[in-house]
């Protein structure tokens, strides 16, 4: 019994003794990177520090630390290179022996388990070399000279270089040089005088002209009709930028799912260059489902059918049906939604298309009661890549109830629309990370009915993103909209033509038109003024996962000037699910000031960003 008891406390002493960690072990440590002096620069070699970034991720056992460390003097002394630091001195120390050392590893074996050490990175970046000698190894013209970019004296950063090459490419070929060729640049040193003499070899051959264009892939497309949908023909000189602005304008007619162009790999006839557009046909049908819902306008689902097709030239038929007001404060009971449209593309242009539109809606809300059926023909047309605008002319048969009165309308119609976007992206449910989008309408509008009148109706609305963290996941969006009634009262417009304020449009927290002028009995008369901003912030988060934060603030007055009334403001917070066709959204926002006809909070559920 002695003999157990005295081996048991044996044991215990030597388990409590501070033995050296296993080389199995992870070591931490904890790291200091000199500063060169230069943030660019400094932030460059911390995002290249395998020491720095694997700290935590990665834990290392001693001799893999040490390995780790000596590598990361290569990859520091390449991003000072990089910078146009060739001389530079880079020497890591861990615990503080450098990790040239042959017995450091096991020096770090002797360490006690889980005692951090420290890791120094000392660095001499050494004199910053510049660019001296530039020459050209063949011709260039000088206008291509200058898109190099460089020039003597600047910083001999190697980016800045490398990039140079693809600029000097890129403009032989907009200037027609199909099948230039420019070389790697050939960098020499002098250490003694800190400079950098750099040589470009270039091939730029003859300048080219379009050749012949073949077409692939047509199935049900008509080739006469794609090939008049073309900007570019045969005969035109070569210009890449041109070429791609045809490849947009065939993937705009909305009946292909890809469009790629090939370039032939030599010249035909001394500089004739051959193209083919490799095309690849969507479906001619296409069926879409979706819903809403929200706690002012309650639950709505929809359906649309698309014949992208119709006649061989890429005309669509598009008919779309929905049930709405499924419950919600700001609905008074079932309405629907149903409309036909007709899209004729390169109508009477390359750059225009005839839309003509079949509608009918009914909508029973707190605000007013409506049935209408609307007729509408719209000539389109794209002005440039970021603009485009439509006119029109809209008839409608407007019967509108209000306050126990109920009256008919015909409505006479000119909208008039432009419309300026550059945040790259095409589909209405895609997220935008950077850029402006902007639109103005102006619609004059008799009235015939009820009270005869002349009005004109104006909108100006914009939004701009902005990506915080140039990745696409942090990103503050801001909206603003203002619109004005000229020509009469607001109690002389039809209800459904006056301006209203509130609502996922306008200023989330607040009922459906519930922001302006009310009658008596606190149900929304409608406004001749209207304005609105939001300032959102979106987060993306895991991989499908984002949230959002936003202010929304607005007014609706009755002097046909934006920015009069009382000014209403909603908060709230979101969660965006992202899957391939867009985000899923859920917000819920508060009014800070309540009115009449406002809720403790409104909810709205939908695809798609708010806007």
């Amino acid at each position: 019994m002695r003999s157990a008891r005295f081996f048991l406390f044996v044991f215990a002493v030597v388990a409590s003794l501070p033995w050296p960690a296993r080389a199995s072990d992870p070591q931490p440590y904890a790291i200091e990177i000199q500063k060169t002096g230069d943030a660019q620069t400094d932030e460059s070699i911390a995002e290249s520090s395998l020491l720095k970034n694997l700290r935590t991720k990665a834990p290392a056992p001693p001799f893999a630390l040490v390995e780790r460390a000596r590598g990361d003097i290569g990859r520091i002394e390449t991003v000072l290179n990089g910078r146009g630091y060739y001389k530079p001195s880079v020497s890591i120390s861990i615990a503080g022996r450098d990790v040239a050392d042959p017995d450091l590893a096991g020096a770090l074996d002797n360490v006690t388990q889980g005692t951090p050490v420290d890791v120094r990175v000392s660095i001499a970046a050494g004199p910053l070399y510049h660019l001296r000698a530039i020459d050209f190894d063949g011709t260039v013209p000088p206008k291509e000279r200058a898109a190099l970019g460089l020039s003597p004296g600047q910083p001999a950063i190697a980016t800045d270089v490398l990039d140079a090459q693809g600029r000097l490419l890129a403009a032989l070929q907009d200037d027609g040089y199909a099948f230039a060729k420019v070389d790697a640049p050939i960098a020499m040193l002098d250490d003694d005088a800190h400079a950098l003499d750099l040589s470009f070899k270039i091939d730029a051959g003859p300048q080219s002209i379009i050749g012949a264009i073949t077409i692939h892939g047509l199935k049900d497309m008509r080739e006469d009709f794609v090939r008049g949908t073309l900007t570019i023909h045969s005969g035109d000189s070569y210009r890449p930028g041109e070429i791609e602005r045809a490849r947009q304008g065939l993937l705009a007619l909305g009946v292909f799912s890809g469009v790629s162009v090939r370039v032939g790999g030599k010249p035909v006839d001394g500089n004739h260059v051959a193209l083919t557009f490799d095309v690849q046909e969507r479906p001619r049908h296409a069926v879409a489902l979706s819903a809403n819902y929200s706690t002012d306008l309650g639950g709505s689902v929809s359906a649309s059918w698309s014949h992208r097709n119709l006649l061989g030239d890429a005309e669509q038929l598009n008919l779309s049906a929905s049930v709405t007001g499924f419950g919600g404060s700001a609905s008074s009971g079932i309405g629907y939604n149903a409309s036909a449209a007709f899209v004729k593309p390169r109508f009477m242009d390359a750059d225009q298309s005839l839309e003509a539109d079949l509608a009918a809606v009914k909508q029973d809300l707190v605000a007013y009661n409506q049935t209408a059926e609307t007729m509408g023909v719209y000539l389109r047309r794209v002005f440039s890549p970021d603009w485009n605008g439509s006119g029109g002319f809209v008839a409608t048969h407007d019967e509108v109830a209000q306050e126990g009165t109920d009256r008919l309308y015909q409505l006479l119609a000119l909208p008039l629309n432009a419309n300026y976007d550059d945040t790259g992206v095409s589909g209405p449910l895609s997220d935008p990370s950077h850029g402006l989008r902007g639109s103005f309408s102006a619609t004059p509008t008799i009235a015939l009915g009820g009270t005869n009148l002349t009005f004109l109706t104006m909108q100006v609305s914009g939004s701009a993103y902005f990506d915080l963290s140039n990745d696409g996941q942090s990103i503050v969006a801001l909206r603003a909209l203002a619109g004005s009634v000229v020509g009469g009262s607001n109690f002389d417009l039809p209800p459904d033509q006056r301006l209203y304020a509130g609502g996922s449009a306008t200023v989330r927290g607040f009922r459906y038109q519930s922001i302006g002028p009310d009658f008596a009995d606190g149900t929304p008369a409608g406004a001749t003024s209207v304005d609105a901003a939001t300032i959102e912030f979106r987060q993306r988060f895991l991989k499908d996962w984002g949230a959002v934060a936003f202010v929304d603030a607005g007014q609706a007055g009755t002097n046909s000037l934006p920015f009069e009334g009382a000014l209403n403001t909603g908060v709230g917070v979101g969660v965006r699910y992202y899957t391939s066709i867009g985000a899923v959204r859920a917000d819920v926002a508060v009014p800070l000031n309540r009115v009449p006809q406002s809720d403790a909070f409104e909810i709205y559920i939908g695809l798609g960003q708010a806007f």
